[in-house]
């Protein structure tokens, strides 16, 4: 009985059709890049100190001295959230007495900023931080609405598979580019910070089903050969490109309400998409809408000058297709045996981990020695080599080594960073750009390695429940971040150990490369830890004539 690869295998792999459905799928997600990290800019905290209102009545010597001075990490800075008590600064000033000289400061009482705060606009002109106040007592509401789209980001990546497999993959994928694009305009209106955070949950939810559906239908449309380069050099490349743009457009336009909408109405663009991309072939078998996939397969023939067989899809072996691509199996079979329980423990952690490090590390640019606009620039530049990298890697090396080898570059170049003298920035910088290239290239393989680790029967719910573990690394890396208010290589210490150590946790997971695809629970992978040896080539046949594999189901790369 043929698989659906079989059925289909008349159009080719790198046709017209092909051609077309890859780069507009890619391209469907540039907005995420906007969207996923446009919180460095939108949230940044400018640089502020307690407002002293004129009619305070000071002298000019007593306005500037009215801010204390404190150590942070060493370092003697203005005070941010106190100031001297003004009501004892004006009766000085009124008795024309001098700071320093007549009254002893460090004997005067100080207070909070009862007056707000001044904002510096010498980097950014506004942010939703300085619009809100969002600093001192308050501090916590900036990394709170970051979070909270990773919160909305989690909901989506549970649902949107769900939903896809209901509604279909082409109607998912634009209802939640239109979800993206329309509340992310509304945001441009909002009048609090609980209204912007409300509405941030929601575009995340928008933001994440976007991309998983682009991804699904991609790999479920096109040839098994070409599912590698879509996952790494198709969707990771234009995401980083429209990273790239995100501090771009940001460096011209300072205030976050037209930075947002000027973010947001690029995903208009993708109207027209509809008209081109088409449905799923494979999820409309699942349906019974077999007429409907012969419609679109006769023509993408056509389309890539081929002529298509009078019988695409036998009545007598579509029932038994139809099978291939359903499944009746639930979570709880990802624990069933101790192979298939180890490979979703391991790679539950490893997707947080790696999520963690990755939205750390990109988040953080504003926070990094030099010009925040060019640091969040070569942090997006690095993607591009990464995943270059990444395929690379996939195409000739084994799995859990080259995950192994990325993450250990990353981690290890982290913990370093608090050896580097403070003078020598340019050295902090090009670590930090390296840590963000091994997390990078480890999150362009990790999509492929655990599709390949788990079997047919499971495959969309493992890659599922792993990209969960991952939207929850999302949710705490705002936090990871906020910790460098108080030391700031606390982030990198616990970023870099976290990924040394899943790193090693790594070499337990069974090699994949150059091994069938298993297709049933029993067919898992075995763990054999660190000792496991790379399967010879003979033994590698064999196995391939006893599971006999058949096809990757849907969102399988």
């Amino acid at each position: 009985m043929r698989d659906y690869d079989e059925v289909t295998a008349f159009l080719g792999r790198w046709g017209p059709f092909q051609r077309l459905v890859f780069f507009l799928l890619s391209a469907s997600i540039v907005p995420n890049g906007f969207t996923g990290l446009s919180a460095v800019f939108l949230a940044a905290s400018p640089e502020h100190r307690c407002a002293v209102p004129a009619a305070a009545n000071l002298s000019a010597w007593w306005r500037n001295a009215s801010i204390p001075r404190e150590l942070v990490q060493g370092v003697e800075v203005a005070s941010k959230c106190r100031r001297y008590r003004l009501d004892l600064l004006r009766d000085f000033s009124a008795r024309g007495l001098r700071p320093g000289l007549d009254v002893n400061l460090s004997e005067v009482g100080t207070e909070k900023c009862l007056d707000g705060w001044t904002f510096s606009t010498d980097v950014y002109l506004s942010t939703i931080v300085s619009e809100w106040s969002l600093v001192c007592e308050n501090d916590w509401k900036g990394p709170l609405a970051s979070s909270l789209f990773f919160v909305g980001v989690l909901i989506g990546s549970f649902v949107s598979g769900q939903l896809s497999d209901r509604f279909g993959r082409k109607k998912v994928l634009f209802a939640t580019m239109a979800v993206q694009t329309g509340f992310s305009i509304v945001q441009v209106f909002c009048t609090s910070w609980e209204a912007f955070a409300a509405l941030f949950f929601i575009v995340g939810i928008g933001q994440i089903s976007n991309y998983v559906a682009a991804f699904i239908l991609g790999t479920e449309i096109l040839d098994k050969s070409i599912r590698i380069i879509f996952a790494t050099l198709g969707v990771c490349i234009f995401y980083a490109f429209g990273y790239m743009l995100l501090p771009f457009c940001a460096y011209f336009i300072r205030s976050w309400r037209i930075l947002l909408l000027t973010l947001a109405l690029p995903g208009l663009l993708c109207i027209p998409l509809w008209w081109v991309i088409p449905e799923s072939p494979r999820w409309l078998i699942t349906q019974g809408r077999t007429e409907e996939a012969e419609f679109i397969l006769r023509k993408a023939a056509k389309q890539n000058g081929i002529s298509a067989p009078a019988i695409i899809f036998d009545p007598a072996e579509l029932q038994d297709l139809k099978s291939q691509l359903q499944s009746a199996h639930t979570y709880l079979d990802l624990f069933r045996t101790r192979d298939i329980r180890i490979i979703t423990i391991l790679s539950v952690l490893l997707w947080m981990v790696i999520s963690v490090g990755y939205f750390g590390l990109s988040l953080n640019t504003p926070n990094l020695h030099g010009d925040p606009y060019l640091n969040c620039f070569l942090s997006a530049v690095i993607e591009v080599p990464a995943y270059i990298i990444a395929w690379l890697l996939l195409q000739a090396l084994p799995r859990h080594y080259s995950m192994v080898g990325t993450l250990f570059l990353g981690g290890v170049v982290l913990l370093f960073l608090q050896l580097v003298p403070p003078d020598l920035n340019v050295i902090s910088i090009s670590l930090v750009m390296i840590g963000k290239f091994g997390v990078t290239s480890a999150f362009g393989m990790v999509y492929v390695y655990t599709a390949e680790l788990y079997p047919t029967v499971v495959r969309n719910m493992g890659i599922g429940a792993s990209s969960m573990a991952s939207r929850l690394g999302s949710i705490l890396a705002p936090y990871f971040i906020y910790l460098g208010a108080y030391d700031k290589f606390l982030p990198f210490i616990l970023m870099g150990s976290m990924m040394v150590l899943i790193g090693i946790f790594t070499l337990f997971l069974p090699e994949s490369y150059g091994r069938p695809l298993p297709e049933t629970i029993e067919q898992t992978l075995k763990v054999k830890g660190i000792k496991y040896k790379l399967t010879s080539q003979s033994s590698r046949v064999t196995e391939e004539n006893e599971y006999s594999p058949k096809v990757l189901s849907n969102t399988a790369l």
